[in-house]
């Protein structure tokens, strides 16, 4: 099994719709992802979790969908990329949106890469398959640099 980086670095994945949930992360496990994986399944969830003291010594990826409830995935994303202690954590939003008006807002806000999921099962866990595989060799900043 591969890891993300030397360092470990935990996967938060912020998906509302169980199915989608449970497939990302078996087919990451099938790329060979080892690292750990925090679900949660709506956006203040998440960013609480990335504000909270015990998770700020970790360094994290967040894999995000836009259509969330509580908070969306724009708002997730501007506060992640606004707040000091976490605008260097990478985000991938990952979500069924692939209109060139929400691609670009997103990038504006700050992501680091946009993916659209496929909406035939095959697709899918292709691309995700495709996700693990580029996890397992991606190298993130050091959390102090």
């Amino acid at each position: 099994m591969y890891s993300v980086a030397p360092e470990v670095v935990s996967l938060m994945l912020v998906e509302d719709d169980p199915g989608h949930s449970r497939l990302i992360q078996k087919n990451l496990r099938r790329a060979g992802f080892a690292n750990k994986i925090q679900l949660h399944t709506d956006g203040q969830s998440a960013l609480d979790a990335l504000f909270t003291t015990k998770h700020q010594n970790e360094s994290w990826l967040v894999l995000l969908d836009l259509n969330l409830p509580v908070l969306d995935g724009y708002q997730v994303l501007e506060r992640i990329k606004q707040n000091e202690l976490t605008q260097k954590v990478p985000v991938i939003i990952l979500t069924t949106t692939d209109a060139p008006r929400e691609i670009e807002r997103c990038y504006a806000l700050g992501c680091n890469a946009y993916i659209s999921k496929p909406i035939q099962y095959e697709e899918f866990t292709d691309v995700i398959r495709k996700l693990g595989l580029f996890l397992s060799v991606v190298k993130l900043p050091d959390k102090e640099s």
